[in-house]
């Protein structure tokens, strides 16, 4: 990973907390337009938005706009740097990983107050609020846990539970994964798969799409194809990209391989298939929704296009948006 060394002008290399800033109306609706197009995979477009939070004060801006940066350069550059520590100073503890990931004070000298460790600065920074009840905070420490110095497994799963029992969606919906990837954990697929469940209920229960989308999977490989079919829909009304993808592939062509999500689905519906298919593409075009209108649209006639394309705006720009649901601290 390279470090750009070139620093800004005037840019302060001491650890300081900024305070952070209310957003006005046109602010923050900058801030959320530009994480729509972030969490919908369009990066390289929603930073003029982001910016513009950011210019106000925003830190989780500045977080993602160091993200779009360092994603969009397949490692650390200047720009990314200067918005990881911006958002450092206003105390965002992802940012200090990810300045540390970099090698932001080995290299540039871009370092916290009063030492050269910035998972050590996220540490002392992030342990007070937990401890103090905050849910956020707590489920930061299970990723800081990993970075500093003897890293604690059994501490960082202890504050990602507590972090779950405290109501944070995300720490539910990485407990389910964490348990339904540790096959050797178990003594069977069926006791793994429902260690998971029970997780990721209680995250779809509380309206989190990605967990009502693994929920979904989950129930099919126990074989409870109508319950699934009811997540993977509610995981479609909450915006999750691929319960919409399973919708229309499923009204499209239930029987085809691959399709046991289709098991409990309602009578195909070829035109509603494809009017979803094109509203996913015009709202968030890419390769994913390109590729599924190409699968899937050798199996619909002209007659059930011209149909369907008579429903497209009934499918575009629905609330919630469409989102992949990125992790805020992925690869």
């Amino acid at each position: 990973m390279r470090l750009i060394m070139t620093m800004v002008a005037g840019l302060t290399l001491t650890f300081l907390l900024q305070p952070a800033w209310a957003l006005d109306d046109e602010a923050q609706a900058a801030k959320d337009e530009g994480m729509r197009l972030y969490n919908a995979h369009q990066r390289s477009i929603s930073t003029p938005y982001l910016e513009k939070a950011a210019e106000a004060g925003d830190s989780e801006a500045m977080y993602y706009l160091g993200e779009v940066n360092r994603l969009r350069h397949m490692g650390m550059n200047q720009a990314a740097l200067d918005w990881y520590y911006q958002a450092a100073q206003h105390g965002d503890p992802h940012a200090m990983l990810r300045l540390f990931d970099g090698g932001a004070c080995e290299l540039g000298d871009v370092c916290p107050e009063n030492g050269d460790d910035w998972p050590q600065a996220a540490f002392e920074l992030t342990l007070p609020k937990a401890k103090a009840g905050d849910p956020e905070a707590m489920a930061a420490l299970y990723d800081i846990y990993y970075y500093v110095k003897d890293p604690d497994e059994d501490e960082a799963m202890k504050w990602l539970r507590r972090a779950a029992e405290a109501g944070h969606v995300e720490s539910m919906n990485l407990l389910g994964e964490i348990a339904r990837n540790n096959e050797e954990g178990y003594d069977n697929d069926t006791e793994r798969l429902e260690a998971a469940e029970v997780w990721f209920r209680k995250a779809a229960e509380a309206g989190y799409a990605p967990a009502m989308n693994n929920l979904a999977s989950v129930l099919n490989h126990l074989d409870q194809p109508e319950e699934a079919w009811e997540w993977i829909t509610k995981a479609s009304e909450a915006g999750h990209i691929n319960g919409r993808g399973w919708l229309a592939a499923c009204s499209i062509e239930p029987d085809g391989e691959g399709m046991n999500l289709c098991r409990a689905a309602p009578d195909p519906e070829p035109a509603k298939g494809w009017a979803i298919l094109r509203a996913m593409n015009e709202e968030v075009p890419g390769t994913s929704s390109e590729r599924l209108l190409r699968v899937y649209g050798e199996n619909v006639t002209p007659e059930q296009r011209e149909e369907g394309e008579e429903m497209v705006d009934e499918w575009l720009n629905r609330e919630p948006p469409l989102s992949y649901f990125p992790d805020k601290f992925g690869p």
